[in-house]
């Protein structure tokens, strides 16, 4: 099996254990802490991200990125490493400072919760991910975290007993995220030594991490600026739902981004050994591979939401419904704009357009939220949401026509939007037939998935596209050889 296939197993492993474990505790939390409550835990948390956020600045793509075209020169890679690692310890210590700083100052609810979010914090400064994954060590990360995961469950059912055991909810959640990152330093020694390093040397990696931080902080107005501007502009409860509509849409995606996590290293190597036309082949299915999957999950979640929220999160979060229907159809967008990211713009250092796509992304959001939340709520953070997807993926499309088709990935698109379509609408005949909602979850899942690929395969066959037609004749091969036989 090859490398790439192995990684991606092992991330789409830990991506599916993601899937599961938030299936087990979500309905608990959901109704243990209510809508409000987890509001405020969601708001701090995005406040906290913030300085994480100027901690790390862009060294998860930057890092990743340098040690993959470095690590084969071992000295250099060393080097690498701490010097990158050096700047993000001095800029987490700084961090720290000034959050503290924030909350003395401007925090009067809720403070403990925002005291307890400074482990968080803590924690991004032994964060290395980015060192093993651009070593490709996947296996070593997930394994990690999935442990971890699975600890941290077990302590939320133990410890979370009521509405007031927020405090417990969230000590649970960031210790759980710090033993995360000290562990792997138990592992980078096997990997390299420790090297000393002059300042110059930390500190010419500032304006590269700040040109790649660039798109990181414009990314996170909507991913992370939403729930603290919903929280301004209208209530927690908003952001409650706001935020549990988004776990269920981040479910899917994840599977889809592991995809990027592991080919970004991997093309990142291919380009700086001059192996160009390896890399765009490798894109070119990575696109196909993740609209296929896109499609399958954006449409169906919206097709199951209906008896699915009700069961999964209980009446308070009846609300979320209408946030799936719009939100789940950001996946598509970011799926498409993940690909070219990872593995056009970022190995082949385009960092100007990447820039750019993302400020724009991030100008449509802030004026839309402006314009949207004070009257609709979490509504309006969704509309916006998605619309500044779409101007990310548009313009990022058209900086990397170059070395990208984008007329062969529309017409796979097409077809994985009537499969996805057709699965939608028999999916909700179902959902309005079967009024036992557990029955119809079931039934919507295996009919509406078997649906899906069948009418992808017809079509991708009638188009002659070569990874099918290479399976039918597998199939027939296999079928002449028992016939003769």
């Amino acid at each position: 099996m090859s490398n790439i296939k192995k990684n991606y197993i092992y991330n789409v492993l830990y991506q599916i254990l993601i899937i599961i474990l938030p299936l087990i505790t979500a309905p608990y939390i959901s109704r243990i802490i209510g809508a409000e409550k987890l509001g405020v835990y969601s708001y701090s948390y995005s406040i906290a991200q913030y300085f994480v956020l100027f901690t790390m600045l862009g060294v998860n793509n930057y890092g990743n990125r340098s040690i993959a075209q470095t690590r084969n020169d071992k000295q250099k890679m060393k080097n690498t490493f701490w010097e990158i690692y050096s700047l993000q310890i001095l800029l987490g210590i700084i961090m720290s400072i000034l959050y503290l700083g924030y909350i003395l100052l401007f925090i009067n609810n809720y403070k403990l919760i925002f005291f307890i979010q400074m482990i968080y914090l803590l924690s991004s400064l032994f964060d290395i991910n980015w060192f093993f994954f651009g070593i490709e060590q996947f296996k070593l990360t997930v394994v990690r975290n999935a442990i971890i995961k699975l600890l941290t469950v077990i302590s939320i059912f133990m410890f979370v007993k009521s509405s007031s055991d927020l405090w417990i909810y969230t000590i649970i959640i960031t210790t759980g995220t710090m033993i995360s990152q000290l562990i792997l330093f138990w592992y980078l020694f096997k990997f390299i030594d420790f090297e000393k390093i002059k300042l110059k040397n930390i500190l010419k990696h500032l304006k590269p991490n700040l040109i790649l931080f660039i798109p990181v902080i414009a990314t996170s107005i909507y991913t992370v600026m939403d729930k603290i501007m919903i929280g301004q502009l209208s209530n927690m409860t908003q952001v409650g739902l706001y935020e549990y509509a988004e776990k269920l849409k981040n479910i899917p995606l994840g599977l889809i981004t592991a995809l990027g996590t592991v080919m970004l290293p991997k093309i990142s190597n291919m380009v700086a050994n001059k192996k160009d036309k390896k890399a765009i082949l490798y894109t070119q299915n990575s696109m196909k591979f993740a609209l296929f999957i896109a499609f399958a999950l954006s449409f169906g979640l919206a097709s199951i939401s209906k008896e699915f929220v009700p069961i999964f999160y209980g009446d308070d979060f009846r609300g979320c419904v209408k946030l799936i229907y719009i939100l789940v159809f950001t996946i598509i967008f970011i799926s498409w704009a993940n690909v070219i990211r990872t593995q056009i713009l970022i190995p082949y250092n385009r960092d100007k357009p990447y820039i750019i796509s993302t400020i724009i992304g991030a100008i449509v959001n802030v004026v839309l939220n402006f314009l949207l939340i004070k009257k609709y709520g979490a509504q309006g953070a969704v509309i916006a949401t998605i619309v500044a997807e779409i101007f990310v993926a548009v313009y990022q499309t058209y900086a990397v026509k170059d070395k990208f088709q984008t007329k062969p990935m529309i017409r796979y698109a097409l077809i994985y939007l009537i499969a996805g379509s057709i699965m939608l609408l028999i999916n909700r005949l179902i959902g309005d037939v079967i009024n036992f909602k557990i029955l119809s979850i079931i039934l919507e899942v295996s009919i509406g998935g078997i649906i899906y690929i069948v009418i992808c395969g017809i079509l991708l066959w009638y188009i002659k596209d070569p990874i099918i037609s290479q399976l039918f004749s597998k199939i027939e091969f296999v079928t002449k050889r028992r016939n003769v036989k």
